[in-house]
């Protein structure tokens, strides 16, 4: 779907990683580590998404570090359209494998319900 919209790969991927979960944060090298491409397209995508204001930065020793910017305007209908893209299936499936040896996966709270999206609880967090 975004693929029709949107013609660079590499644009897409940046704003499935901040936009999925707006509390991401990443940086040039180890987005091209992630993503198998060259810095320079990256960057070029990165600079983009700065100069509309759809991303934000802050310096962090000697790395340009990246999130989405939340106060952006579209940051709702963009975070909503990459959910869309995705799916839920493939939303948990990212988590899971970030957490590892998972036996299940349950879906509680406000998010399971498909309500508006709000701060989780504590215990909506914890993965046994």
């Amino acid at each position: 779907m975004l693929d029709a919209l949107i013609s660079s790969q590499t644009r897409i991927k940046l704003l499935l990683k901040f936009f999925l979960n707006s509390d991401t944060t990443a940086y040039l090298r180890g987005l091209e580590t992630e993503f198998g491409e060259s810095s320079n397209g990256i960057r070029l995508e990165l600079n983009r998404l700065e100069d509309a204001g759809m991303l934000v930065s802050q310096t962090e020793g000697n790395k340009k570090v990246f999130k989405a910017n939340t106060r952006h305007p579209l940051f709702s209908e963009i975070h909503s359209l990459v959910r869309k893209h995705l799916g839920l299936d493939q939303i948990v499936d990212q988590v899971a494998r970030r957490l590892g040896d998972l036996d299940s996966v349950f879906l509680a709270g406000a998010f399971a319900k498909g309500s508006k999206k709000r701060k989780a609880s504590s215990n909506e967090r914890s993965v046994t």
